[in-house]
């Protein structure tokens, strides 16, 4: 598949901020296209809601520093040194972070439903067929069904729903890349990942369709990311074996090629809920792509260590199972910003921004602009954004951490 250019997508997604920085200068503030986001997925757009569904005293790698360190200077809820893929499209659209939806808030501004380890099906799925599930039962399923309880306080009266469904924003994930995460590290064959990726999609499907039956007119359906370059498979899956690595960038070939099978099928049943609906927008947004255009060349955004983790073990690729980021034992970079990773599985903050730079600039089919047909697009400078932060079951240790 070819890529463009990173210069060609930048100076494409400048032109949008320049056509709409006079109509951002009269909105003087919130989005000219959507008042709300509502988001769904796991721990890549978690606010909180994983350590609020937990005991208090359930050790999680996020409840302490190191995670929030860059940005929010403590411990957001976020499996990232700082602001993470909701954060940024927030900031984008001149919006507040969305809050989660096991906090308190009036969710005036929309909701996050998102929880860290999530998966696109549910545990009974899992358990059929010889696993149990140890990671959250807080699946897309109940993250729909959080949503339709939330609607009747936000939108008392049928007016007001199609008010709020028609001028919100609704991330559908990324999702689903939990449900291989968990059967990959259980050490599940290619083919048995093959075989649940048309369940996956039916799922992430059937989310949307009830999202499009309560009203919702945007819609945002992020793909997987290259997973075969995450440090933790990384150290996982070495191998001596010609070919193994792809050349360019020294990630693991086969997973990337599942999370590209994954994709295809994702964007084939959009194509065919697009013909269903043909007055909703729905948005692919390409992570896979402007995620592999940083680990084709990394140096070009100021990455150094694109294949390690900031924060780990001593161990190939700075990261190891058994001493995970925040543990006993584990160390950080000096400098997140100059690594693509940040604890083996997530992404550091500046990694996150550029991905999204990537998927408005050009990396979403169709383009982002279609999500405000009749309106001027308004896209903050995300390289200008301010520092200053608006917003303040039983499982095991590594199915939570994912």
């Amino acid at each position: 598949m070819a890529f463009p250019s990173w210069a060609t997508l930048f100076f494409a997604g400048m032109m949008v901020v320049l056509a709409a920085v006079e109509a951002e200068a009269e909105a003087g503030g919130g989005s000219v296209c959507f008042d709300r986001m509502f988001g769904f997925g796991d721990s890549l757009t978690d606010t909180g809601n994983f350590l609020l569904s937990v005991p208090d005293d359930f050790p999680d790698p996020a409840r302490n520093l190191p995670y929030g360190q860059t940005f929010f200077g403590r411990p957001s809820g976020r499996y990232s040194d700082g602001r993470n893929l909701l954060d940024f499209f927030a900031e984008a659209f001149g919006l507040p972070y969305v809050p989660p939806y096991l906090g308190s808030g009036d969710f005036q501004n929309g909701a996050n439903f998102a929880v860290g380890g999530a998966t696109a099906l549910n545990g009974s799925f899992f358990r059929e067929r010889g696993v149990e599930p140890t990671w959250t039962p807080h699946s897309l399923d109940e993250q729909m069904q959080w949503f339709k309880k939330l609607l009747p306080f936000i939108a008392p009266s049928e007016t007001e729903l199609n008010e709020i469904m028609s001028k919100s924003l609704l991330f559908v994930g990324e999702i689903g890349g939990n449900d291989y995460n968990h059967l990959i590290v259980r050490e599940k064959s290619v083919d048995e990942l093959h075989e649940i990726v048309p369940n996956v999609v039916g799922a992430i499907s059937s989310g949307i369709t009830d999202l499009i039956n309560l009203g919702a007119k945007k819609l945002v359906v992020p793909g997987n990311f290259p997973i075969g370059c995450v440090p933790l498979y990384l150290a996982i899956f070495q191998s001596q074996k010609e070919g193994y690595y792809e050349e360019q960038t020294g990630c693991i070939k086969w997973l990337n090629e599942f999370a590209e099978y994954h994709n295809r099928m994702l964007q084939e049943e959009l194509e065919k809920l697009r013909n269903l609906h043909p007055d909703v927008t729905i948005i692919y947004a390409d992570y896979y792509g402007a995620a592999l255009n940083i680990f084709r060349a990394p140096l070009k955004f100021g990455f150094t260590v694109p294949l390690n983790a900031c924060c780990g073990s001593d161990a190939p690729y700075n990261c190891s199972p058994s001493i995970l980021c925040g543990r006993p034992g584990s160390t950080v970079c000096p400098d997140p910003s100059k690594y693509i990773s940040w604890d083996g599985l997530h992404f550091t903050e500046a990694s996150y921004k550029v991905v999204i730079q990537g998927v408005l600039g050009g990396y979403a089919k169709p383009p982002l602009s279609e999500a405000c047909k009749g309106a001027e697009f308004k896209v903050s400078q995300l390289h200008q954004c301010t520092d200053n932060p608006t917003n303040t079951v039983s499982y095991d240790a590594l199915s939570s951490f994912i």
